[in-house]
C-alpha cells in the first residue's frame, strides 16, 4: 500500500526512515545532535567529515531524504533543512560470552532506528 506524502499546514514534509542500524542509539544522538536544524547542504558537509561511525549512515539517510524530495514531491534540495531527527532503541541482539568456571555473561549489542524529517526554509516555524 503506498503512503500519500503528508501535509502540514499546505506545506510538504520529507521523510525517512533506517531501521535496524547496528550502532548503540546513545552513539547516534551524539551525530543526529550536530545537525538537527541545520540546512541540508550544512548537514552533509558535517557529516562528511565527522569522524563517528554513525555519521556515513546517517549522511546516506540524507541523500535518501533527499531523493524523495525531489523525485516524489518535486521539491528543491537546496531549500530544505532538517527539521527533526529522531533516534530510538531497536531491537537487542543477545549474545553470550564464554567466561571461567563454565559460566557466560550476556552481551547485548544494541541497535538504533532513526526518522529524519526535512521542510522548506520557507516554511519554517
Amino acid at each position: 500500500m503506498r503512503r500519500r506524502p503528508q501535509r502540514r499546514s499546505n506545506n510538504m514534509i520529507v521523510k525517512a526512515n533506517l531501521n535496524n542500524l547496528r550502532i548503540s542509539a546513545r552513539k547516534v544522538r551524539l551525530v543526529a545532535d550536530m545537525i538537527r536544524g541545520k540546512s541540508t547542504d550544512k548537514a552533509a558537509a558535517i557529516l562528511s567529515f565527522t569522524t563517528k561511525k554513525a555519521s556515513k549512515p546517517i549522511l546516506k539517510l540524507l541523500n535518501s531524504a533527499l531523493a524523495n524530495a525531489k523525485n516524489n514531491l518535486k521539491l528543491d534540495p537546496t531549500n530544505l533543512f532538517v527539521e527533526k531527527i529522531e533516534v530510538n532503541d531497536g531491537p537487542k541482539y543477545k549474545r553470550m560470552r564464554p567466561r571461567a568456571r563454565g559460566q557466560g555473561f550476556e552481551i547485548q549489542k544494541k541497535t538504533a532506528h532513526i526518522i529524519m524529517v526535512l521542510n522548506d526554509k520557507k516554511h519554517e516555524s
